[in-house]
């Protein structure tokens, strides 16, 4: 009977921390378009996990924050980029759900097709090795540029301008910090925009990109992260189920217009 008792308190103790955990706030840090107006339409649909949403500033890494134990997850980022964070700060860290996709674009202010670009034109991209080699398979794609023939698969290959092998209208690649490129339109003759930077800049991508990433088999699918103690946490676990959940799915659909595409299926 003790023996029986004692598994008894241990498994009322279990449960009774597994919900205080739940209890507990849950820091988490996201780009504020579209990642953190996902993250508040969640907190309106279950207003039992207490979020606290942390919006990442220009220069602010999040998995930095993260390592450090100063969020609880976050979720701004895709996994190549993931994958070449974790090598720069020696770190590994969870995946916890698979959310949407914002498909890279490229922009003017200057041009409104490829055909009037002239020879020697400016094209903007991101400094980041991983959305950098991301811009120039786009540009590939768009027949602006041709890289080296081992570049097959832009999530598993990084390409930066010197894999270039044809360049007919000796484009001048200009790498730039991300959030930095939507100030360069008026500067350059291209600009090659991440999905979220460029909606905060009053950007559609659906209607106003010249050439857009193919939502299709796209392996740039932006995630959620926490570290691997947090992993099975119930806190995680809850917005993990929300963030794929078809409500959240239906939101991204009717309020992003297919500039931000989710990857669950919303209802019908």
């Amino acid at each position: 009977m003790k023996n029986a008792a004692f598994k008894l308190a241990g498994v009322t103790l279990a449960l009774s921390l597994a919900w205080g955990a739940q209890a507990e706030t849950l820091r988490i840090a996201a780009d504020p378009v579209p990642h953190a107006e996902i993250l508040n339409f969640i907190k309106k649909q279950d207003p039992k996990l207490d979020l606290k949403i942390v919006e990442l500033t220009s220069g602010v890494n999040a998995n930095e924050l993260l390592a450090n134990g100063d969020v609880d997850a976050n979720y701004f980022q895709h996994l190549p980029y993931l994958k070449d964070q974790e090598k720069a700060l020696g770190k590994t860290f969870a995946v916890a759900a698979t959310v949407h996709i914002e498909p890279l674009g490229i922009y003017s202010h200057k041009h409104k097709d490829f055909k009037s670009l002239p020879d020697g034109a400016t094209v903007a991209v991101p400094n980041n090795a991983t959305n950098l080699s991301r811009s120039l398979f786009l540009l590939q794609s768009q027949g602006l540029i041709k890289l080296n023939a081992k570049f097959t698969d832009p999530a598993t290959t990084l390409a930066t301008p010197k894999d270039i092998v044809d360049n007919p209208k000796k484009l001048k690649i200009l790498e730039i910090e991300s959030p930095q490129i939507p100030r360069s339109l008026d500067d350059v003759d291209l600009a090659v925009i991440n999905g979220n930077y460029a909606l905060e800049a009053g950007l559609s991508p659906a209607k106003d990109a010249l050439g857009l990433e193919k939502a299709a088999h796209n392996p740039y699918a932006n995630i959620l992260v926490t570290t691997p103690q947090l992993e099975n946490d119930p806190r995680i676990k809850e917005l993990a189920k929300d963030l794929a959940s078809p409500q959240v799915a239906e939101f991204i659909r009717q309020h992003y217009n297919g500039s931000v595409i989710p990857v669950a299926t919303p209802q019908s």
